[in-house]
C-alpha cells in the first residue's frame, strides 16, 4: 500500500512539474497514435492508447483488438487544437475530436469519434461506460 501511495505521489508531482504545452503535447500524441494504430490495423496498439474503462466497452462483443477496428474512426489527421483542464484533456483534429483523461501512465483515450451535435453534448463512435 505504501509503495503504491509513493508512486503515485511520484507520478503526481511529475505531472506537477510538466507544463500545459508538455501536457497538450503529450495527450495529442496519445490521439495520434490511437487513430493511427487504426488506421494500420493495430488493434493491439490502438486498445493500449484507451482507458482501462473504455476499453472495457468496446470489447463488450468481441476483444478489443478486433471490435476497435470496427468502429469506424478516421483517418488521422492533423492537430488543430489540443486543450488541458487538469486531468482532462480534448485534441479537437481536423475529421474528429479525441477526450483524454490523465491516468498514472499516462493520457488515455475516453472517447473519440467524437462529432459536435450543436448544443448538444458530443456524439462519439467509441466511448466509456
Amino acid at each position: 500500500m505504501r509503495r503504491s501511495l509513493a508512486a503515485l505521489m511520484v507520478v503526481a508531482s511529475i505531472s506537477g512539474c510538466a507544463t500545459v504545452g508538455d501536457q497538450e503535447g503529450a495527450a495529442a500524441g496519445v490521439a495520434a497514435r490511437l487513430l493511427s494504430a487504426v488506421e494500420a490495423g493495430d488493434g493491439d496498439a490502438a486498445c493500449a492508447a484507451l482507458a482501462p474503462e473504455t476499453a472495457k466497452s468496446v470489447a463488450e462483443d468481441e476483444p478489443c483488438p478486433e471490435a476497435i477496428l470496427d468502429k469506424s474512426l478516421p483517418r488521422p489527421g492533423q492537430v488543430v487544437e489540443t486543450s488541458v483542464y487538469g486531468q482532462w484533456a480534448q485534441v479537437k483534429l481536423t475529421d474528429d475530436t479525441i477526450f483524454l483523461a490523465a491516468f498514472p501512465e499516462g493520457w488515455r483515450v475516453v472517447a473519440a469519434g467524437c462529432t459536435p451535435q450543436a448544443s448538444r453534448p458530443y456524439d462519439c463512435s467509441v466511448e466509456g461506460d
